[in-house]
């Protein structure tokens, strides 16, 4: 995965739709990333008014700060360090990394929290989601651990 630039928190500057439900995202830090919704959109009950092409297209920035992207007339909402981790996981092409990313994804961790159920720290949480640093197979394997732990 390529290393991206670090955010404090993921904050978006700009959304632009594109064809088959993706999102051309660009944030604060300049990183432009694209995120493919379709399947989030075709599975999840809650999205399926953005089926419709012309509704999903009608995205944009809730207000001027970025925190996260709205369709209106529908009254959903996403927020950008999800659409972050979504991207990230979508991009990597290390299976300990997307083990990792999609565990916080699915538990809905921030990188406090993360950090928290793994006894490790924020800086290490980022780094790992980022790509800065590979995601070892054993906290691949205590992610999985931790969701069994919790369910």
């Amino acid at each position: 995965m390529e290393k991206v630039a670090s955010m404090k928190r993921p904050r978006l500057a700009a959304v632009e739709p594109l064809p088959n439900y993706q999102l051309k995202m660009t944030f604060i830090n300049g990183c432009i990333m694209t995120v493919d919704k379709g399947e989030a959109i075709f599975a999840k009950p809650g999205l399926a008014p953005l089926r419709d092409p012309a509704a999903f297209a009608k995205v944009r920035l809730t207000n001027s700060i970025g925190w996260t992207i709205e369709w209106a007339d529908f009254d959903i909402q996403i927020g950008a360090d999800t659409l972050w981790l979504e991207a990230l996981l979508q991009t990597s092409t290390d299976e300990n990394t997307r083990t990792f990313i999609a565990w916080r994804l699915r538990n809905g961790l921030s990188l406090a929290d993360a950090a928290r159920a793994l006894d490790m720290t924020t800086r290490t949480m980022s780094a790992y989601g980022t790509g800065a640093r590979p995601v070892p197979y054993h906290i691949a394997l205590a992610c999985k651990g931790w969701e069994v732990e919790n369910r």
